[in-house]
């Protein structure tokens, strides 16, 4: 079975109160999904789905996304192990962004770099210079191993 979405409605109102989900994806087919632990809340990462991740998404349970500097669909964790079990998806109230909910197995960690969230940085300013600075440096597992080349 091939999961499918609903055209539009015609007006506002049946937009954000209506019970049909009709993600609105962009002009290169995508939606944004910001994502958090099902648990605490933190923010994990934000990515993108094409309408192909997000119906296997909905149907597995498990969180799919589009890559788009590989230009590929992916699962979460499939290579690193980190799968995420998305436990309650969300949409905006004008369906252009999604909120997924997850759980994530594996080392508890979302980050390729190793770190629970893609959101390890604090950005400041130093002397006038935006600057970046690592304010989560804690790993989880060693990205070297877990995403070593073939």
């Amino acid at each position: 079975m091939t999961l499918t979405f609903a055209s539009p409605p015609q007006n506002k109102s049946d937009l954000e109160t209506g019970p049909a989900f009709t993600p609105r994806f962009d002009e290169k087919g995508l939606i944004t999904a910001v994502v958090t632990d099902a648990g605490d809340g933190a923010l994990l990462m934000v990515a993108h789905m094409n309408a192909e991740a997000l119906a296997l998404t909905l149907e597995t349970g498990v969180a799919h996304y589009y890559s788009r500097s590989r230009r590929r669909l992916w699962k979460k964790g499939e290579s690193s192990g980190n799968v995420q079990a998305v436990r309650e998806i969300r949409t905006d109230c004008d369906q252009d962004a999604i909120w997924l909910k997850v759980s994530v197995a594996g080392h508890d960690a979302t980050c390729h770099t190793g770190r629970r969230s893609c959101f390890y940085r604090t950005v400041g300013v130093d002397e006038g210079q935006a600057k970046l600075v690592i304010t989560d440096d804690e790993r989880h597992f060693d990205p070297k191993q877990v995403y070593a080349e073939s």
